[in-house]
């Protein structure tokens, strides 16, 4: 066919994409969409299944809906536990309360096998939920694994070198490198004060930065502190947030 110019020159036909091309496009951009939906949906209902196949054993059965119901109600050890916790947080807000936990929890500390696990398990829940324990106080860089390479860490503490048998009066700072994109694995090391650049950010911003494998950043920087703030002091956006007041 002439174009319309009347120039002799053939018109080029649009590339078409093959019948089976579209189908495939078509497979995996609806595999994209579906999967994820599928997945979640599979693993909420096997947790819900984990909670019932524990917990509904030791619901009384005038309580279990179970019962009275020609089929399975899911979900109902879920309930059945999230109401039971909240009952005893509840019961611990008032004296009696902390008077019988206070009794049991002395109790635990005594058995001489159930105390360690005890109080291991209650310190890590207490510093996730109750911010009661020792949490970690900020988070640094450090030179690790070879010096020109920066690790995000977070500080536990700071110590004296006499801690761990090193010079008195030494200062240091007991940190955590974390794995990703589970931090509940990782490393514990020493270092000196100087070495660590301590991070005018929160905790929370960092672990977001871990847990996602450097995709999320912090809203600012990852700037390095003016003043330390795990003496009480004031960091530097903290700071100038006094001074616009």
């Amino acid at each position: 066919m002439a174009s319309s110019n009347g120039n002799n020159i053939p018109a080029t036909p649009a590339a078409r994409v093959p019948f089976l091309g579209r189908l495939r496009a078509y497979f995996f951009t609806g595999l994209a969409i579906t999967a994820p939906i599928a997945i979640t949906i599979w693993a909420t209902l096997w947790f819900i299944d984990i909670f019932d196949a524990w917990l509904k054993p030791y619901i009384p059965s005038y309580y279990n809906p179970d019962t009275y119901l020609p089929f399975r109600v899911p979900g109902f050890g879920l309930v059945f536990a999230l109401i039971t916790i909240t009952l005893v947080g509840a019961l611990a807000a008032n004296l009696v309360g902390r008077t019988l936990i206070g009794l049991w929890d002395k109790a635990l500390h005594r058995t001489p096998v159930v105390r360690s696990i005890y109080k291991g398990s209650k310190q890590i829940f207490e510093t996730l939920f109750l911010q009661k324990g020792t949490s970690f106080q900020k988070a640094c860089l450090v030179e690790w694994p070879r010096h020109g390479i920066w690790t995000l860490a977070f500080i536990s503490r700071e110590i004296d070198g006499a801690m761990i048998g090193l010079e008195k009066g030494r200062k240091m700072y007991a940190a955590y490198v974390s794995t990703t994109p589970n931090p509940t694995g990782g490393y514990v090391f020493f270092c000196d004060v100087a070495d660590v650049v301590v991070l005018d950010t929160t905790v929370e911003d960092a672990l977001k930065l871990v847990i996602s494998m450097g995709l999320v950043f912090p809203d600012g920087p990852l700037a390095p502190e003016t003043e330390l703030n795990l003496a009480g002091k004031p960091s530097r956006k903290k700071a100038s947030r006094r001074k616009a007041v």
